[in-house]
């Protein structure tokens, strides 16, 4: 039974790939369709996982990340975004433990004990019976705080195979397994590529896998000792915070809807809900446009070019000419961008990838080539030490970087306004290219880590629209003001 207090389970790994994302998707659809209703969470950086998890659970799927947030921030996040009286699912990233450091720092773990959520391995027994519960038991040894409630076999050979593991995990550990999913055949595995899954848009039997997955975890899985591990999570409560206002009392107060335009389709998928809306916090209207099929408008204020997968789209992108032109010609006149990743790729003078050169919209003068393996993996932070239209000296930037792209060549004169502390960056331990209004970087930023970053778009967005609106009053006839 759920008694509103924040109904929660962590669904862990030992390791990436371990089913995780399969294991929580078929959670939320199960509890769905059964009317129970459910919130989804993705600990750590991802917005592919997310993507899956949202189409799950009929609702955007949040990140909790305690690097980038903060522990007090993240807790808060959760509670924000969760339901008192609903069961939310909290996916977790590479192996349980897997942090920052030797300790384990903003790992799963330390999530799942920030949040007093009880914790459901998922547990991979390919060739292994019982040292399966070797497995289970050194992570209760490793660390005795963490609740470590249940386990759901994965892989298992046949019955036998998993009823001998079972009885190990069960009988060396008090344990208990709730669950055993034989070998999936590759139609019931989600499609992946370099970045890690397919996104749900561009895979055409989305929906479909939903109601394998939901199939899979009802058949497989004891789900209603789930919603018994989940209600019986203790209270959470709010923690106290320093005051922060997200928008100055001078933004407040002229809430003049601003058009900030983003680009938004299976090419630039990567945004963050909460930035967002962060955005529309702030005063702006958010304004989706495909960067391969439409048309960018005079009557924009700001451009948002997130992440994404640029690279698997570049014809359909390059023959929309008009929209590469226009990007250019409004980056000229001064129109603020903010570019991440594949945005910096498409502003960059041309794409390498596969022996083949394609031309971009040349806005900023660098080069981009696609490589076979990672180029930045990771958390990245730096400091703000150069000009630029939308952070202050001085401000602190904590992201993170997934990509296989890399700068091989650019204008020796070219400006950035980044100094990385850690991760890679553009080149030479720099990141940030500036140019008039533009910032483009390989820093993915989470908007509630950093929330300089939504006030000073709108403020760039603003000056910018003022200063479209006071020429365009200096260009009208005298005589439409009555003079002669």
């Amino acid at each position: 039974m759920l008694h509103g207090n924040y109904p929660r389970v962590v669904v862990a790994g030992l390791a990436g790939d371990s089913g995780k994302t399969l294991v929580s998707c078929g959670l939320l659809k199960c509890f769905r369709d059964r009317g129970i209703e459910v919130s989804a969470f993705k600990k750590g950086p991802d917005y592919i996982d997310p993507a899956w998890l949202g189409l799950a659970s009929g609702r955007p799927a949040r990140n909790l990340d305690t690097y980038l947030m903060g522990f007090a921030e993240t807790r808060n996040s959760f509670l924000k975004y969760a339901g008192p009286d609903e069961i939310s699912v909290i996916e977790g990233n590479r192996g349980l433990f897997d942090g920052v450091d030797r300790s384990g720092t903003h790992s799963t773990a330390e999530l799942a004990k920030l949040l007093q959520a009880p914790v459901i391995i998922v547990l991979n027994i390919s060739k292994v019976t019982r040292t399966a519960a070797a497995m289970v038991l050194g992570c209760m040894r490793l660390d005795p705080e963490l609740k470590v409630e249940g386990v759901i076999l994965n892989h298992a050979a046949n019955s036998r195979h998993a009823h001998v593991a079972k009885d190990a995990i069960e009988s060396a550990t008090g344990v208990p397994v709730i669950g055993a999913i034989p070998k999936l055949t590759g139609g019931s595995v989600l499609p992946s590529r370099h970045l890690g899954l397919v996104m749900p848009g561009e895979f055409q039997r989305s929906l479909q896998f939903l109601e394998v997955a939901k199939n899979i975890i009802g058949d497989n899985v004891d789900t209603a000792a789930i919603v018994e591990l989940a209600g019986k999570a203790p209270s959470l409560d709010f923690v106290t915070t320093p005051v922060d206002d997200r928008l100055s009392q001078e933004q407040a107060g002229e809430r003049g809807k601003l058009r900030i335009a983003y680009f938004k389709d299976e090419s630039f998928s990567f945004y963050y809900p909460e930035n967002l809306e962060m955005l529309e916090a702030a005063g702006a209207e958010l304004i989706p446009i495909s960067p391969s099929r439409g048309k960018l408008s005079d009557d924009v204020d700001a451009l948002y070019i997130g992440g994404g997968f640029p690279e698997m789209n570049l014809t359909s992108l390059v023959m929309n000419r008009e929209m590469i032109s226009r990007v250019k010609e409004l980056a000229e006149n001064g129109l603020p961008i903010y570019a991440e990743c594949g945005g910096l790729m498409y502003l960059a003078e041309s794409i390498e990838w596969k022996d083949q050169e394609y031309r971009m919209s040349g806005v900023l003068p660098i080069s981009v080539r696609m490589n076979e393996k990672p180029q930045g993996h990771g958390y990245c932070e730096a400091a703000v030490d150069g000009k630029n239209p939308f952070f202050g000296p001085g401000t602190t930037i904590k992201g993170h970087e997934f990509h296989y792209s890399q700068i091989i060549d650019y204008d020796q004169d070219v400006h950035t306004a980044l100094s990385v502390s850690r991760g890679v960056g553009c080149f030479g331990r720099r990141d940030g290219v500036t140019y008039k209004n533009v910032f483009a970087s390989y820093l993915h930023l989470h908007a509630t880590s950093c929330p300089e970053w939504a006030s000073g778009m709108v403020s760039c967005a603003r000056k910018f629209r003022d200063s479209k609106e006071a020429k365009r009053l200096l260009a009208v006839p005298e005589v439409e003001f009555g003079m002669k």
